[in-house]
């Protein structure tokens, strides 16, 4: 078995199989192309998912891959076994092989074991390699046909082993294409078993036999009722992991230890000045942990996704920040993760070429997800220091309740057994204060039946720790990033239990949520109706009315009929049409389909889709029966398509302005295009400031006077267009080995395959609207063109021209006039807010001067209530310091009635008082009258409410609440 790096292993992969007329295909984005069902591209077969369900066709029926794919949340999740075990990546390289109903089990078998065995090839020993087939389960019978064919490429009946459903039987979802598998496993050999040292057979230890290849052999179709189907076209999908034959072929035990991995470790070790040691210490595995994130976070980032609190967004912020956290661990406290994306860069742009250009984008977007990662944590510290804080604080308040609960029993009693003490009232108060002593005051004569369940509770509550929620700690894990060791570590040294079940608890909870927020539906292999049909050949790029064209099929309610009655809702497949199909981000043309004698509409067009590449249905209402087998007109609405068209090209032209103002990191992340407006979405990491708007502006508008020459290439191979042509790949889209460009001079070139104009000139204006945030790292422009262009124009005029009125002002232009007058009156207004507060809490301040004369005592504790209607809460909290301070023992309640009828409620407790009273207790109690609830610390409390009317009517139950308190 010859040495051979990870890269001469893809390569030779990939070259072998096209020896087998295979048709080699790049890597699809990280990203799935119009799939809702994944988080992210997780296997070789995603990119082909379409074909094998029969939505989309290619023109070749072999392929081979090594798919990039990350495995780190929703279903598929890795991230916490990553850097702990040999085997586990939150990214990986996929190597794979498929059949789209061409060859079967006997060429997959044959392939698979030459490659794997011919010297020629891997040349891995046969004597270390075992295979496994399906053995049959919940009513399929076991796969016979594969075991023959392993025994026929020499396969010793004692290394096929046989498995179940759980290990050997795959399906792509609850329905659909699904199918036995045959795995290859090879031994690494008696010192990688997971008890080193002893010899256990196959089967029965998964460290040492490690699955290097995957054979999936689709021969079934699973209907909605369970049932299973063969296939009309059998197909094969295998997967064979890079990483795990690196590790083979290079004779390393872990995948860490090959060529893939070394130089990322070296370099975190550099910037981290930690060295590596023998793969066993604690600080090894972070440093792992910083070579699997950064290439994960390089090809994520580089993909179009970036950190963010939901979604995608938010695994690649785990997987950055869980990164980040291991170099701290290891002492680096400085951004450097940074640095990892050019070493990620320099490793895989052989592979990858794309990394070369995006590197210094990505780079930017982990360092300032850095920055903020350390702000973060500084914050999340001090919430860490808080919640520390409150729970001794509500275990001293517990005792401190105790204590004068224990004091007021003892009181209570002690006139009836007074005689059987020879101590005074005074010692007594003593024996109140100090909870051991209370056996004593059980000798002396006190009842124990009463004072026993005092003091037990006393024991209990001095045994029983302060506590942290597991809950609350999960929320700081996933809101601050605070590591799960750090908080534990906290917790021990200040003697704090740490609820470490109800953290787990809590994280599976959100691991549930995630994978429910990505279950999306299962994508259902297209209707039979669509599959069967021929493509329909689309004309519109040239013409908008086709004539002649036949109907194909009527579909109603996904079923397919042979005709359709006036106004039935049906979609209509036709081999030709001038109608353009939603794609792209653009939306499908309207119009009408006219009778073969060319003079009445038969149908009525609210839209055109694919539900099968190719295949194109135009959604419609009939005004004429219509039969399969019919002659139609296509008509397009010339006004929508001509709407629509201005809109694509401004939207080619705005891309290119963004990447000319802004930089050339700026890529689309989306984009929609219809007749009355243009949204675009891209990367970039901060807002566009006013001028650079307008610099993009007029760098569209030069192009669009300039009338450049809107140029359309067709079929041209998608190698040339991006190496030779530098043609922009959009967002979400799929492309196959021939594409269109269309290019606008030397301004834009990109890989299209809507409908534009002819000339920049005809869009007329490009005006845009505004900018805004979508999420973390993606901007949103939404522009309008042609007729759209001028209605906003027109309505600019009218606002100027109201604003010339409500602000005449000869030596400025209209919206310098409004916005100096506006901001007079806003000062204005500030300064008559201020004089208004002010005026207020005179008033206020005045109305409660006596206010502690007026205190009733209540069981020895005086409460002072006031309505102080108009105040805002700040001055409330103001005037309650004030009034405590006046009462100088007391509880303090003010009440004011604010606009639309709601209430505030403001109590504050003196602190000698908060053994006996809460302020959190009293508002809560209060706020119920008012149809409200509260809460806050002890020695000052808020709350809202609903109901003004019952405001007057809550202050005074103020004395009954504080009493009940007090006791």
């Amino acid at each position: 078995m010859q040495y051979r790096s990870g890269s001469d292993i893809r390569e030779t992969f990939l070259r072998f199989f096209e020896t087998k007329g295979h048709r080699r295909v790049h890597s699809s984005s990280l990203v799935p192309a119009n799939d809702p069902t994944l988080l992210f591209t997780n296997a070789g077969m995603n990119q082909f998912k379409d074909v094998f369900l029969g939505i989309e066709r290619r023109d070749y029926a072999r392929a081979t891959s090594s798919q990039k794919c990350v495995r780190a949340g929703g279903k598929h999740n890795d991230l916490e076994n990553v850097g702990f075990t040999r085997r586990h990546h939150t990214f990986f390289e996929m190597l794979g092989n498929f059949s789209f109903g061409d060859y079967f089990k006997k060429d997959a078998i044959a392939y698979a074991w030459e490659l794997v065995t011919s010297p020629e090839w891997f040349g891995i020993p046969k004597d270390k390699l075992y295979v496994t087939i399906f053995k049959g389960e919940n009513g399929v019978p076991r796969d016979e046909e594969a075991y023959e064919l392993w025994l026929a490429q020499g396969v010793p009946a004692e290394r096929i082993h046989e498995c179940g459903s759980k290990d050997n039987f795959w399906q792509m979802g609850e329905t659909g294409p699904c199918g036995p598998c045959s795995e290859i496993f090879y031994d690494m050999g008696i010192e990688a078993a997971e008890n080193p040292g002893v010899d256990k057979p196959f089967g029965e230890d998964e460290a040492r036999y490690v699955e290097i290849w995957n054979l999936v052999f689709m021969q079934f179709d699973r209907d909605a009722q369970g049932e299973l189907h063969l296939l009309p076209k059998p197909s094969i999908d295998t997967g064979m992991g890079l990483d795990r034959t690196a590790a083979v072929l290079q004779g390393k035990i872990s995948n860490f230890e090959t060529d893939l991995f070394a130089p990322l470790i070296q370099k975190a070790s550099e910037l981290t000045s930690t060295k590596y040691q023998d793969g066993t210490a604690p600080t090894d595995a972070s440093l792992r942990i910083i070579a699997d994130h950064a290439r994960a976070a390089t090809f994520l980032i580089s993909d179009g996704v970036n950190p963010a609190n939901e979604g995608r967004g938010y695994v690649l912020r785990k997987i950055l920040r869980r990164g980040i956290r291991h170099g701290r661990l290891l002492g680096q406290e400085k951004p450097f993760m940074y640095q990892m994306i050019y070493a990620v860069r320099d490793e895989m742009a052989g592979a990858y070429p794309e990394l070369k250009e995006s590197a210094d984008r990505v780079a930017k977007v982990v360092e300032a997800e850095e920055r903020q990662f350390a702000r973060v944590l500084a914050q999340g510290s001090l919430e860490w220091d808080r919640l520390i804080f409150r729970q001794r604080d509500e275990n001293s308040v517990k005792k401190l309740k105790f204590r004068t609960d224990l004091k007021q029993a003892l009181q209570k009693v002690y006139p009836a057994v007074a005689d059987r003490f020879d101590v005074g009232t005074r010692e007594m108060l003593e024996i109140n204060q100090h909870f051991y002593d209370v056996e004593e005051a059980i000798e002396k004569g006190f009842p124990a039946s009463m004072a026993k369940p005092l003091l037990d509770e006393w024991h209990q509550l001095e045994g029983a720790q302060p506590s942290v929620s597991g809950r609350d700690a999960f929320h700081l894990y996933e809101t601050y990033g605070l590591p799960l060791d750090f908080m534990m570590d906290a917790t021990r040294d200040a003697g704090i239990h740490f609820d470490l079940e109800g953290f787990e608890k809590a994280r599976a909870e959100e691991q549930a949520r995630a994978r429910a927020s990505w279950k999306g539906g299962t994508k259902q292999s297209a209707s039979p109706v669509f599959r069967e049909l021929p493509k329909t050949e689309f004309e519109g790029y040239r013409q908008l009315r086709v004539d002649g064209a036949e109907v194909l099929a009527i579909v109603r309610d996904g079923v397919g009929v042979p005709a359709a009655a006036p106004g039935d809702a049906v979609e209509i497949v036709l081999n030709s049409t001038s109608f353009y199909a939603d794609s792209g981000g653009q939306v499908g043309d309207i119009g009408w389909l006219y009778s073969d004698d060319h003079n009445s509409v038969v149908a009525d067009v609210s839209g055109c889709t694919k539900p099968v590449q190719g295949v194109f249905a135009h959604k419609a209402i009939l005004r004429q029966p219509l039969a399969v087998g019919d002659k139609v007109d296509t008509v397009v609405d010339a006004d929508y398509r001509a709407a629509t068209r201005r809109n694509h090209t401004g939207t080619h032209l705005l891309h290119a302005a963004l990447r000319e103002v802004l930089g050339t990191h700026v890529k689309q992340a989306g984009s929609l295009v219809d007749p009355t407006r243009l949204r675009f979405d891209f990367s970039h990491f901060t807002s566009v400031a006013d001028e650079e708007m307008q610099d993009i502006e007029d760098l569209i508008y030069k192009e669009v006077l300039n009338n450049i020459r809107v140029e359309t290439l067709e079929d041209v191979p998608i190698d040339i267009a991006i190496n030779e042509y530098h043609a922009m790949a959009l967002f979400g889209e799929k492309y196959g080995e021939k594409v269109r460009v269309v290019k606008i001079g030397d301004f834009s070139t990109e890989l299209c395959g809507g409908t534009h104009t002819g000339a920049t000139g005809e869009i007329g204006v490009v005006k845009l609207l505004g900018e805004g945030s979508v999420s973390s790292g993606v901007r949103r422009v939404e522009a309008v063109t042609g007729f759209g262009a001028l209605n906003e124009f027109r309505r600019d005029y009218e606002v100027a021209q109201l604003a010339t009125q409500f602000a005449p002002n000869a030596e400025l232009a209209p919206a310098e006039a409004l916005r100096a007058k506006l901001s007079a009156q806003d000062e204005e207004v500030k300064k008559l807010r201020r004089e208004i507060d002010q005026v207020r809490m005179k008033a206020a301040s005045s109305a409660t001067s006596g206010a502690a004369d007026q205190a009733i005592e209540v069981k020895g504790v005086k409460i002072l209530t006031q309505r102080v209607d108009s105040l805002d809460r700040g001055q409330m909290r103001t005037l309650v310091d004030n009034l405590r301070n006046k009462l100088g023992s007391g509880v303090v309640v003010i009440g004011s009635a604010q606009d639309e009828g709601k209430v505030a409620l403001i109590v504050g407790v003196t602190k000698d008082l908060l053994g006996k009273v809460q302020a959190g207790k009293v508002v809560g109690e209060i706020a119920k009258l008012v149809g409200g609830s509260g809460g806050g610390r002890p020695d000052m409390a808020e709350a809202g409410g609903k109901d003004s009317s019952q405001l007057d009517a809550a202050l005074k139950s103020a004395l009954d609440v504080v009493g009940a308190l007090v006791g």
